[in-house]
């Protein structure tokens, strides 16, 4: 295969990460070939409609119509690109330990296709190690012969699903490469897409940073979720406290209380870490903790909920408003609202959900905003629920999201 000198680039795995990466090497002047091993979603990218929400349909059809970019389910096109980046979820198994079976396959589906001069990237969240220890290795082994000089880094994304301020572009993006020249390549890809690009000494460096990132969200959104069981001990309004001390201009950042951690990072992420750990003969003890404090939340939420009910009441009827990991969006993945539910059913509590922006969720399908309950739980903050009707209407409501002013039947979290 010949040198590829062109700006080609081709983004295996089109969600939430690569999809959003493709319309921003479109818009930077890059011919992008979305490659996905999912047939019905590269049909439905190749509609015109997106299936992520930070991509808008319009969007995508005019970067379809403009010839810069397709999908593709063939992994052979590879071979036309220049440069390569590889964005699929790299989730947890059922032992909550990383689950790198993706990733693996997709360095083992592209590898038999890298042409020569070829930059290979791994965006994937993945302990440090993972670029050098297997991705290299797998490309390296089945490449064709002619390919000679393969260029490897790790660039992990940053992706905030439904942030209207923070994209690809504007994003500063780290990169960590294996070799000057593979940085140098790195670099030069990313700062024709992004407005900062970082260098790093070696790819363990951002893979690890990575990991920090979020293990730093999770750890402090633990400390808010267990200190607000401190401060309603105590009958003190959490919020306020939180607000008074982000008075202080330097040292404190604010958090606040909620469900738990859901998404496709925080609850995942971090135990990347403390799985790292363990094979390096240590233990991250403080993330394990921040982990068990998160997990424990929802039956803590679903405790107060029933704590309103009237105890006379057998099955009491709970409605769940919002069932998504953040407001703003249809994502559910990872979502902890789902423990919340469990721990309710488990009560013996009769549970109804809505959330505009999900039809469906874990088989069931939501209810009326007329349905008749004992309690509201405003779990996550979604756009047109109409929760000053079940205020008028003398409904007991817990607020998980701090959106509520303070009125009767309301009680913040």
């Amino acid at each position: 295969m010949s040198a590829q000198v062109s700006r080609i680039l081709a983004i295996i795995g089109q969600g939430y990460v690569g999809l959003p990466l493709a319309m921003a090497a479109v818009d930077a002047g890059w011919a992008v070939i979305g490659i996905d091993n999912s047939e019905a979603k590269v049909a439905q990218i190749n509609s015109g409609k997106s299936p992520v929400e930070d991509i808008s349909d319009k969007q995508l059809q005019t970067a379809l119509a403009s010839g810069a970019y397709r999908a593709s389910y063939d992994f052979s096109s590879v071979a036309k690109a220049s440069v390569i980046t590889i964005c699929v979820p790299t989730p947890l198994d059922e032992k909550r330990e990383p689950d790198l079976s993706l990733l693996q396959s997709a360095a083992t589906a592209i590898a038999p296709f890298v042409s020569n001069e070829t930059l290979v990237v791994s965006e994937s969240t993945s302990y440090p190690g993972t670029l050098r220890d297997i991705i290299i290795p797998t490309v390296n082994s089945l490449k064709p012969k002619d390919s000679v000089n393969i260029y490897f880094a790790s660039a992990p994304e940053r992706v905030n699903p439904g942030d209207l301020v923070w994209n690809q572009k504007n994003t500063p993006r780290l990169v960590g490469a294996t070799d000057t020249a593979s940085q140098v390549k790195a670099l030069a890809f990313y700062e024709s897409i992004c407005d900062f690009a970082i260098t790093v000494s070696t790819p363990e460096v951002a893979e690890a940073a990575k990991l920090l990132e979020n293990t730093f969200r999770l750890v402090n959104i633990a400390l808010i979720n267990e200190f607000v069981k401190l401060c309603a001990a105590a009958a003190i309004n959490v919020q306020e406290v939180i607000d008074a001390a982000s008075s202080k201009p330097y040292g404190f950042m604010p958090f606040r209380p909620g469900v738990g951690v859901g998404g496709h990072c925080i609850p995942v992420d971090p135990l990347y870490l403390t799985w790292w750990a363990r094979q390096n003969s240590e233990r991250a003890q403080f993330v394990e903790a921040a982990d068990s404090i998160n997990r424990e939340m929802p039956k803590y939420v679903g405790q107060r909920a029933l704590a309103m009910v009237d105890s006379a009441k057998v099955n009491p009827r709970v409605l769940i408003l919002g069932v998504t990991y953040k407001p703003g969006v249809g994502d559910i993945r990872e979502t902890p609202v789902s423990g919340l539910r469990n721990y309710l059913l488990a009560q013996n509590a009769e549970v109804g959900w809505y959330d505009p922006l999900v039809p469906t969720w874990e088989g069931t399908n939501p209810v009326d905003l007329g349905w008749n309950c004992d309690v509201v739980i405003l779990a996550v903050q979604q756009p047109g629920m109409k929760i000053e009707e079940f205020v008028k209407r003398g409904t007991p409501i817990l607020d998980c999201t701090n959106s509520m002013t303070k009125s009767n039947g309301v009680e913040s979290l």
